[in-house]
């Protein structure tokens, strides 16, 4: 992965180029448009911004998911909803998905997994994650996600900048590839802000939060945090990685350079 302060390069191929530059412009645009902005003010502006277009949120019922699903119920809970059930999550997780999903009213919840004949080919015996983790994210969520996002414009994400280098420079819009942007309201919130939000709003907390895991993911791939780790320490413990591959094009975090 290229340092958060090196463009991706635009491709060769100029059509392609081009697109990633008029992503680039809109989500420049966004950013001054809706900068001094809320997260739900940024929530209820997007959803209605001809500029950001169709939007659903991706949601992964994770340690701090309730916080975005609950401002998104707050301004529309029509709002689609999707949940990548990679068949590997926690039995928690599973559970917990449920609860907050009926809890919030959310009316279109869209739980979506890969083809059967893909984990069949793919991952037969479920052992993936242990040889290529690459490989297992791609077939079980990034490959799903996509089919998932057809027909949308882009995603809310619940993506923080203090998650983590890979984060640190986030805004509240940026490109997702040639056709889709992301969206982050809480790009700029701190853990503080997160717990605070929870406790006024009395949100339900992910069980496996007061167990030592400040990041879910997928069983076999997550392990709990030490006192002093960062919070995202326990996902593919002992290995380099540290995105799922969801919120890259081609491997790359996509960052368009001024002029390009």
């Amino acid at each position: 992965m290229p340092p958060l302060d090196k463009p991706l390069e635009v491709p060769d191929d100029p059509a392609l180029g081009a697109k990633l530059r008029e992503q680039q412009a809109k989500v420049d645009a966004l950013n001054l448009r809706y900068k001094h902005h809320g997260a739900t003010a940024v929530i209820d502006k997007a959803l209605q911004d001809a500029d950001a277009g169709n939007l659903a949120l991706v949601s992964s019922f994770g340690a701090e998911s309730v916080v975005l699903l609950h401002l998104v119920s707050v301004v529309d809970r029509s709002t689609p909803v999707i949940f990548i059930d990679t068949e590997m999550l926690f039995t928690e997780t599973l559970v917990y998905q449920t609860e907050v999903a009926e809890r919030l009213g959310l009316k279109d919840m869209r739980i979506i997994r890969a083809a059967e004949a893909e984990i069949a080919a793919g991952d037969p015996d479920g052992t993936l994650h242990l040889r290529d983790t690459d490989a297992c994210c791609a077939l079980r969520k990034t490959q799903p996600l996509q089919r998932a996002l057809q027909g949308f414009d882009g995603w809310f994400t619940g993506r923080k900048r203090f998650q983590g280098a890979t984060r640190e420079t986030l805004d509240f819009f940026e490109v997702d590839g040639p056709d889709r942007i992301k969206v982050n309201p809480l790009a700029h919130w701190a853990p503080e802000d997160i717990r605070a939000y929870m406790d006024e709003n009395r949100l339900p907390r992910h069980p496996l939060v007061a167990k030592g895991y400040p990041s879910i993911g997928c069983a076999p791939c997550t392990s709990p945090v030490k006192e002093g780790e960062d919070q995202r320490a326990g996902r593919w413990r002992g290995t380099q990685k540290e995105e799922c591959g969801i919120h890259f094009v081609n491997g790359r975090m996509v960052r368009i350079g001024a002029g390009q």
